[in-house]
């Protein structure tokens, strides 16, 4: 099973969710997109309907051209144990670590069988003892989403999964809109969840582009997690919140560029001495404005800057008024320090 390690590097996460729309073939087609794009991670939501909920669950929002009832949706978008296997081990196969979130105990105890890299505890379930308690015990790491809750809430599970026995933890600020406007995308928490836990924070993102997944890297997050669509054009609630797997591909280079960025700090005293060649190409120098003769002494307006470096540097210009020249120099000619007379 490919491992998942937030603290070796930021890991990349391709959210399938709902985009497969009950098809197997779909969902196996996202996940050799996901892992095409250089991601680290697939995940899932397994979802097992008479487990997870009542007939009569309203729609939040009625999207599907098929299904009468949400619950009717849950069911047409349930796999079976063997297809979950199926894709855990397509996964391995791309090198991708193998996620999902469940929904139910009953998702727990199947995903337990299956097999993931880690949990995620998607963002309604953070209020579900019973969930946590289940996940905790596996001893895996945790992803645990924080689109709902406010801090209280999100203190009692972090406490819970750890008293519970869970593996390392990564908490994820997310924003429970799709898409997501930037004014509500919260890059601020992110510093606020590793202070106050001590953990990796991450971003679960829905504003179904790249810009604050690369802006999260550079504040310190050490997991993404973006929703993935193969085409805007396709059918399902979750498409205005998804980034295309070219945008993943995009993201995933723009994290590594980030990361090797931030991980070398820079010494801009020593970097200066390396470019010392490139400051004497570029840089300028002090010339005679026009014909003076020996003797003459300097006068401000007697001088310009022109490139490249090497003689006299521009920053002495001031310095220079008052003082004699020990030779006549020409139009434009470089003046050096031993053609003017020293301070008496």
């Amino acid at each position: 099973m490919n491992s998942l390690d937030w603290n070796d590097s930021v890991v990349v996460i391709g959210e399938v969710g709902q985009a497969h729309d009950g098809s197997l073939g779909t969902a196996h087609a996202l996940l050799d997109a996901i892992a095409d794009a250089g991601a680290d991670a697939v995940k899932f939501q397994t979802h097992i309907a008479a487990a997870e909920s009542r007939t009569d669950e309203p729609w939040r929002v009625r999207f599907s051209y098929q299904d009468d009832t949400r619950y009717e949706y849950w069911q047409r978008m349930q796999f079976t144990a063997d297809a979950w296997a199926g894709l855990r081990r397509h996964a391995e196969d791309r090198g991708l670590a193998f996620l999902s979130s469940p929904f139910s105990l009953e998702a727990v105890e199947l995903l337990r069988r299956v097999g993931v890299a880690a949990w995620k505890v998607a963002s309604g379930e953070v209020a579900n003892p019973p969930l946590l308690d289940a996940v905790a015990r596996t001893g895996q790491p945790v992803l645990l989403s924080s689109g709902m809750s406010g801090w209280t809430e999100l203190d009692n599970a972090v406490e819970r999964l750890r008293a519970g026995g869970a593996g390392p933890l990564a908490v994820l600020q997310c924003t429970s809109a799709y898409p997501v406007e930037p004014e509500r995308v919260g890059l601020n928490v992110l510093g606020e969840i590793h202070e106050r836990y001590r953990c990796a924070a991450g971003l679960s993102d829905h504003s179904g582009t790249i810009f604050p997944s690369l802006a999260a890297v550079a504040l310190g997050a050490r997991a993404l997690e973006v929703h993935v669509t193969l085409s805007r054009e396709m059918f399902g609630p979750d498409i205005p919140a998804s980034v295309t797997t070219g945008e993943l591909r995009t993201l995933v280079d723009g994290v590594r560029y980030l990361e090797a960025a931030l991980g070398a700090p820079v010494d801009k005293d020593a970097m200066a001495n390396e470019m010392e060649p490139i400051r004497t190409l570029f840089g300028r120098s002090l010339v005679a404005q026009r014909a003076l003769p020996a003797g003459h002494v300097l006068a401000i307006s007697d001088l310009t800057a022109k490139k490249p470096g090497g003689g006299i540097p521009p920053g002495r210009l001031e310095a220079l008024a008052g003082r004699r020249l020990r030779r006549a120099v020409s139009p434009d000619e470089l003046l050096n320090d031993e053609d003017i007379e020293p301070v008496a």
